[in-house]
């Protein structure tokens, strides 16, 4: 199926669940402790990320929606650690904090890529349970497009029905992660995403999909579900409506897992934010999909971005070198962007591409990190030079310009000006050869306006297309009058 790329901003979800930090200590091994047969880990570096429901948050932030994050926390520096971080991305943070409990913390020893062992910091689930979240929730309903439920089983999402039917009568769907086999806990919400393993802690085992699919449709009915994802690792995914006895399956996209620590919280982040933006809901599981195959391929708990989860639903060319379609270089240009890189453009016609035409890019390169080259397309270039122009299809004009060693994309545009592409690509750097005044090259003022630069550069003398096309049809001329002679 193809994908279409949602827009995350102005999309609202709010995140309940159980909060936690994820410290990792980095460090090498070379030896074994004369105490204990254990390896000896010297720290050299420390790493604090937010875990549990605040992972799934930091998902829906990074790719462009709004979060709003409520759950239990102690009254600590780990409490305060995991406020500044999420603060910091854009996270509305709606903490509850308690005095007489840790903030949950986990620290992980990991040597060469490998963890060695994992020591948990949390009080009983049961002193948790003593402080409710209920109030503050049912406060913030009104302002979301969709309620995520974080259920860690850690104290937070204990009795969610109250919850779940005042977001159904604010037509607010309600997406549950959920843990244990107490489903009835979940009744009325819109989605569940359990693991195969949670699902057949319910249903007991299935043997193949047809068991899946029909035990989920059971679960659906018998708690007023509006449909079910079950994730099955490297198997995929598979998704069970209620009104659809035709099941959706999406098989698994990684192409090396490294990790899964945190890909469920990318999936039904993904989910959430999808939904939030008005995407479908199969739509929204086939993004989810590509998420969670990018995030297995990162080291511990990790968030998806936008820029990844775009570049996964265009394939693998738009972010490479050559000839891209506008929305391929919209998303490379913005990976580059987040790289540091600085971006130069131009734009031409390039009927017969001479060493005029080299010299000029080539000077357009050393003004930046990468060159963008516009190209009119056939029609345009008719317009703009007469009949009989384009002597060479854009196609193939695209092509040499892609071989050139200064050019890293190139791409074409219909209009007798490249303005509107340029105002939407928004570069850098701004280039045109020839005798011009800045305020006569299209795009020009949108750039400047934008905080780039303009400028105008010096063709070779003499050496031109029409020049050249004048000349051979002059040789051709020749040759014709001395057969004729």
């Amino acid at each position: 199926m193809k994908i279409t790329y949602p827009e995350f901003k102005g999309a609202s979800v709010l995140v309940v669940g159980d909060i936690m930090l994820d410290r990792y200590w980095h460090g090498g091994t070379s030896r074994i402790s004369p105490e204990a047969p254990v390896p000896v880990v010297k720290v050299e570096n420390i790493e604090e990320r937010p875990g549990g429901a605040g992972n799934v948050a930091l998902n829906v932030a990074s790719l462009g929606a709004n979060a709003t994050l409520i759950g239990l926390t102690g009254n600590d520096e780990q409490a305060d650690a995991l406020e500044t971080t999420l603060s910091s991305a854009g996270i509305q943070c709606g903490f509850v904090r308690d005095d007489s409990v840790p903030t949950i913390t986990k620290l992980r020893i990991i040597s060469r890529h490998q963890q060695l062992i994992r020591l948990d910091f949390e009080d009983s689930s049961e002193q948790y349970e003593r402080v409710s979240l209920e109030t503050q929730v049912l406060d913030s309903i009104s302002n979301s497009d969709v309620l995520l439920l974080s259920d860690y089983a850690k104290g937070a999402v204990t009795a969610p029905k109250k919850i779940i039917a005042a977001a159904k009568a604010a037509n607010v769907p309600v997406l549950v992660d959920p843990k244990g086999t107490d489903f009835e806990r979940y009744r009325g919400a819109t989605l569940l995403t359990p693991n195969l393993h949670e699902f057949e802690a319910v249903v007991g085992e299935c043997k193949d999909d047809k068991s899946l699919i029909e035990r989920a449709h059971g679960l659906i009915e018998k708690f007023d579900l509006q449909a079910m994802l079950v994730t099955r690792g490297e198997h995929g995914m598979t998704l069970v409506q209620r009104n659809n006895h035709e099941s959706s399956y999406f098989p698994a996209k990684a192409k090396e897992v490294y990790d899964v620590t945190g890909a469920g919280d990318t999936v039904i982040a993904t989910l959430a934010s999808s939904l939030a933006a008005g995407t479908d809901l199969v739509t929204a599981t086939a993004l989810a999909n590509l998420a969670a195959g990018i995030v297995v391929g990162k080291l511990g708990t990790a968030a998806i971005n936008r820029v990844e989860l775009r570049r996964a639903t265009l394939g693998d060319q738009e972010t490479g070198l050559g000839v891209v379609s506008e929305e391929q270089l919209a998303l490379a240009m913005e990976s580059a962007k987040a790289n540091g890189e600085r971006l130069v453009m131009t734009n031409g016609c390039f009927d017969i591409l001479h060493s005029g035409h080299v010299h000029y890019l080539t000077q357009a390169r050393t003004l930046g990190d990468r060159l963008i080259v516009a190209v009119n397309d056939d029609d345009s270039v008719t317009r703009l030079k007469g009949p009989g122009r384009p002597v060479n299809s854009v196609e193939r004009r695209m092509a040499v310009l892609a071989g050139l060693g200064a050019v890293d994309w190139v791409v074409p545009f219909s209009e007798d000006t490249p303005e509107r592409l340029i105002a939407k690509m928004l570069p850098d750097v701004l280039v045109k050869g020839g005798d011009y005044q800045v305020d006569e090259i299209a795009g020009a003022r949108q750039v400047m306006e934008n905080g780039g630069e303009v400028k105008v550069l010096d063709f070779v003398e003499g050496i031109s297309t029409t020049g050249i096309i004048d000349a051979l049809q002059s040789e051709s001329d020749d040759e014709n009058k001395q057969e004729i002679d």
